[in-house]
């Protein structure tokens, strides 16, 4: 039989030793733990050369994401490339109270809807209805081009969701037949 770093009992059967075997799995992640790091410094950099820093940060940090229950606004738009925002309202007195998103959407898409929920919190209904795709891409510090159209389905979705809680002002019975 061929030695190697374990040993045989009198039956053939290896035996490693623990300590070792212990050693080379620490070592194996401590190298995969830095691996990781430079992979995702090395993203972080790329991502710096082309999104600002508020984009970055609204898209891995997302604020007011999720659902909100029995909303008093709902919309639902899906955009020429396919992605889909929901955005859901909350409003007391003509203002918006509270608002959040959901996306199936890129990164931009994720900060877009971040963004327009913050802006559009503790707003008067007429003035969130306002909220354009350049008050988002101001807000952002700008999106690359091919990403342009996030921001407009933020501000789309957001209009859609105003629509809808006017409407319901309308017909208040209605929402208690939503199927959202």
């Amino acid at each position: 039989m061929e030695r190697t770093k374990g040993s045989y009992t009198q039956s053939g059967t290896l035996v490693w030793p623990v300590k070792s075997f212990s050693r080379g799995v620490e070592k194996m992640a401590e190298e995969f733990d830095d691996s990781f790091k430079e992979l995702e410094q090395s993203i972080m950099e790329d991502m710096k050369r082309v999104y600002s820093e508020k984009t970055i940060d609204h898209f891995l940090n997302p604020r007011n994401l999720g659902g909100i229950t029995a909303p008093d606004g709902f919309g639902r738009t899906t955009g020429p490339h396919g992605n889909t925002m929901e955005i859901y309202l909350k409003v007391k007195d003509g203002r918006v109270m509270n608002a959040s998103f959901w996306t199936d959407g890129c990164g931009s898409s994720i900060a877009s809807g971040s963004m327009v929920t913050e802006l559009a919190k503790g707003k008067s209904v007429s003035e969130a209805q306002k909220i354009t795709q350049q008050d988002i891409l101001d807000a952002l510090g700008g999106l690359p081009e091919d990403s342009l159209h996030c921001a407009l389905l933020a501000a789309n979705t957001l209009k859609e969701a105003i629509k809808d809680y006017l409407a319901s002002k309308k017909e208040p019975w209605k929402i208690a037949y939503r199927s959202d």
